[in-house]
């Protein structure tokens, strides 16, 4: 199911400095260079299908449409890319990220979220997170449907929008996760087209990559 920490396209391999001054290319690195620890466990809500439609309901009658960023964070495990998820209650698979607060940018949004869930809280020398492109976007039409990768013409109040961008790593950093989530790294072999598992949104990440070439950089 994926390496609990405490290919596609094309995979090359150098040794020396980190050149991200291609945009097409996605240097990664293994994951040895990373220190993982915990912090303390952040609350997560007890809730049905029926909660989450009301919920949903509630925030866009104050808000509108509700807009969530997510991370595709990528190392390199086994000589092959894996993507970092996190598991929620040993069963559910996320891209680290959230829901953005009203009026907050997609990137300082989505680095507000990677700082609370795979940073140490208060830090003041964190390496700030190195926010790209935006590789897609999924639309929630109404509140009970699924998700679409494209905005039905005929739907012109969609409820959700999910962005996810790329985020490249720096050669080294620390993660800190909170107690009551798994970060894994899963190889993107493994994730392609597994909608069972993984969902829609992950499960589509491997395509979104396709126009990317990685280079795996040895240590």
């Amino acid at each position: 199911m994926g390496d609990e920490l405490v290919s596609n396209g094309n995979v090359s391999e150098s040794s020396g400095n980190n050149d991200q001054s291609n945009p097409s290319v996605i240097d990664i690195f293994t994951l040895s260079n990373y220190y993982f620890g915990s912090k303390e466990a952040i609350p997560f809500k007890e809730e049905t299908l029926a909660d989450r439609v009301q919920r949903l309901k509630s925030n866009y009658a104050a808000h509108g449409l509700r807009t969530c960023v997510e991370a595709v964070i990528l190392v390199e495990l086994f000589k092959h890319p894996h993507l970092l998820l996190l598991q929620v209650r040993n069963s559910i698979f996320k891209l680290p990220g959230g829901r953005l607060r009203p009026g907050e940018s997609d990137i300082d949004g989505l680095r507000r979220k990677l700082s609370r869930k795979l940073s140490v809280n208060g830090s003041g020398d964190e390496i700030e997170w190195e926010v790209g492109e935006c590789l897609g976007m999924w639309w929630r039409p109404n509140f009970e449907t699924s998700v679409y990768p494209y905005l039905p013409p005929n739907v012109k109040c969609p409820k959700e929008c999910t962005k996810l961008f790329l985020v490249r790593l720096p050669d080294s950093r620390k993660f800190i996760v909170p107690k009551n989530l798994k970060l894994l790294a899963v190889p993107l072999c493994q994730i392609h087209e597994n909608h069972k598992t993984y969902g829609p949104i992950i499960s589509g990440v491997p395509q979104l990559l396709s126009k990317f070439s990685f280079n795996i950089i040895e240590s």
